[in-house]
């Protein structure tokens, strides 16, 4: 802070330096006030809305700052929507609770308050409502006369505009003020950018702590929990004592719904991003499966796969994935196996084929095998699931659901009887 009113020619550099770094090839309005007093007061907002603070408080901030500089009873910012030609949103100082609640909704940037967004530059008038776009005040506003509006600058480009009316003990604004309120817009502009690029700063920072315990749950938990279920099937499927194998089938399925609520959160975690996108998801099940089944299943995919296809059904075509290739490991004594992923205009189509020795004496249904879960996982979306034994051999399972279904609200559990499988897949 400066004691002395002769500090005001190190307050003039310190303003002009900050205001002509945003616009170098614009005037530097604050040139025009000679008052050290003034000049004083610029500085001190100026320091203080470039203080840390969040975007909301800052716009604030800013606001109540100009309103406080010039003597208007009332101050807006109006910050412009993405393709510039309306308000997205309208930060007010001077109005009570209930007088905004009697005002009602929010201006849009339309009137007066669009002229600046159609011309971005001051505007300064004695009458607010003799303006030719004036439109009047909806009922329940309060009167407002005088009026002053100033662009606010980001980078060269509009990010919104400041409004006061009313100058307080004054027929109008004058150009000390608008003056005034311009080099506060200019250094408003820098603060907005500071703030933006910490807000950005932030949500990256998140975001990695989020992919990175997405990723520590991964390498750790799940595929721990994967390899325990795996044991347990083992174990399950050779044990002789059917209470032996009831117990473990029920630890079987409390391994399952942990490595589900996990996946949920992985998910939540953001480990679906664009950086992994459900055809690698894919690719690396089937890697992780190789060991189970002997070889390398051979994967092809048609349409637009990663974006398509919602997070819901994803879930659900990773888990049939998972199920058909571990029952041909298990049945089919196959020697080649292929999955094909193919994205239509409406529906999405899965289909696991083999060369092993079809479905045997279980039937074409396959229920006991372990395939109803993808039955009903495909019903549940309001889609299909087809077993096929070609006359050359083989089995051809197809699971196909439409890209956007009315799913059934309830979300429990189904329960399809008791079978030495782990029904979910690892990622």
């Amino acid at each position: 802070m400066l004691d002395h009113a002769g500090g005001s020619t190190a307050v003039l550099a310190l303003v002009a330096t900050r205001i002509s770094a945003s616009n170098e090839s614009s005037a530097m309005p604050h040139r025009s006030i000679e008052d050290p007093t003034i000049l004083r007061r610029l500085l001190d907002a100026t320091l203080l809305i470039e203080a840390d603070l969040a975007l909301p408080a800052l716009l604030h901030q800013v606001t109540q700052e100009a309103r406080s500089m010039t003597g208007a009873r009332y101050g807006a910012l109006g910050v412009l929507n993405e393709d510039r030609t309306g308000l997205d949103e309208f930060i007010t100082v001077g109005l009570e609770a209930d007088e905004e609640e009697r005002i009602g909704p929010r201006p849009t940037g339309r009137g007066v308050l669009g002229v600046l967004i159609a011309e971005p530059v001051p505007l300064r008038m004695a009458e607010l409502g003799s303006h030719a776009e004036s439109n009047g005040f909806p009922l329940g506003h309060p009167p407002m006369s005088s009026f002053l509006g100033v662009p606010i600058k980001v980078r060269d480009e509009v990010y919104g505009n400041l409004y006061l009316t009313d100058k307080i003990g004054w027929s109008e604004f004058t150009g000390d003020d608008e003056a005034l309120v311009s080099a506060l817009a200019a250094a408003a502009g820098i603060a907005i950018e500071n703030a933006l690029l910490h807000r950005r700063a932030q949500d990256v920072a998140v975001h990695d702590e989020r992919d990175r315990l997405a990723r520590e749950l991964h390498d750790t938990v799940i595929q721990r929990f994967f390899r325990i279920g795996l044991a347990l099937q083992s174990i399950a499927c050779a044990a002789q004592a059917a209470d032996v194998s009831d117990a473990l089938n029920d630890v079987i399925s409390d391994v399952d719904d942990s490595i589900r609520q996990l996946r949920s959160t992985l998910f939540a975690l953001g480990q679906t991003g664009d950086e992994r996108g459900l055809k690698a998801r894919v690719i690396s099940l089937i890697d992780e499966l190789r060991v189970v089944v002997g070889f390398t299943v051979r994967s092809s995919f048609d349409g637009p796969v990663d974006t398509a296809i919602s997070d819901e059904i994803a879930e659900h075509l990773l888990a049939t994935v998972h199920e058909g290739i571990t029952n041909v490991a298990r049945h089919a004594r196959a020697t080649q196996a292929s999955i094909h992923l193919a994205v239509r205009s409406d529906h999405c189509q899965l289909q696991i084929i083999d060369n092993g020795n079809g479905m045997g004496t279980g039937g074409s249904s396959g229920d006991d095998l372990g395939l109803a879960d993808l039955r009903r996982r495909a019903e549940k979306l309001q889609g299909r699931f087809d077993v096929q034994i070609p006359s050359a051999g083989g089995t051809v399972l197809t699971w196909e659901v439409p890209l956007v279904a009315e799913v059934a609200a309830s979300n429990s559990r189904q329960t399809t009887g008791r079978s030495c499988r782990l029904d979910v897949a690892p990622r």
